[in-house]
């Protein structure tokens, strides 16, 4: 829901979620994840994300989410990049959810992105 009202805002949204899923075809994935980690396809999906995650001008993280997503958000920091995050119960994050601006409602984090678009 997130990126379709992005994307009908004008902007552009690269999502590691919507990536994975149009390549693989379908949401419910099983494979031998190691051997996939150290292949082709496990290469260019990492260059993918952390190209996301670095060459933007805003990443937004919606949690909960898994450890890649917040190597991709330490990594987006570390770049200067903006982080707005979409907060929901079981959130893991400790410490370094400093990293990030957090809002409990979508429609306060839409407004966040407007107000930066329009800088």
């Amino acid at each position: 829901m997130l990126t379709d009202l992005l994307r009908d805002a004008g902007h552009q949204v690269i999502s590691f979620v919507e990536k994975a899923v149009n390549d693989e075809g379908r949401t419910e994935i099983k494979f031998d994840f190691v051997k996939w980690i150290n292949s082709k396809d496990g290469d260019e999906k990492f260059i993918y994300d952390y190209q996301g995650a670095t060459g933007t001008d805003l990443v937004i993280y919606v949690g909960p989410s898994g450890t890649d997503a917040w190597a991709e958000i330490g990594a987006a920091y570390a770049s200067g990049i903006k982080i707005l995050g979409l907060w929901a119960k079981g959130e893991p994050a400790g410490l370094m959810r400093k990293m990030v601006k957090w809002f409990v409602d979508y429609r306060d984090l839409l407004m966040e992105v407007r107000k930066i678009s329009e800088k």
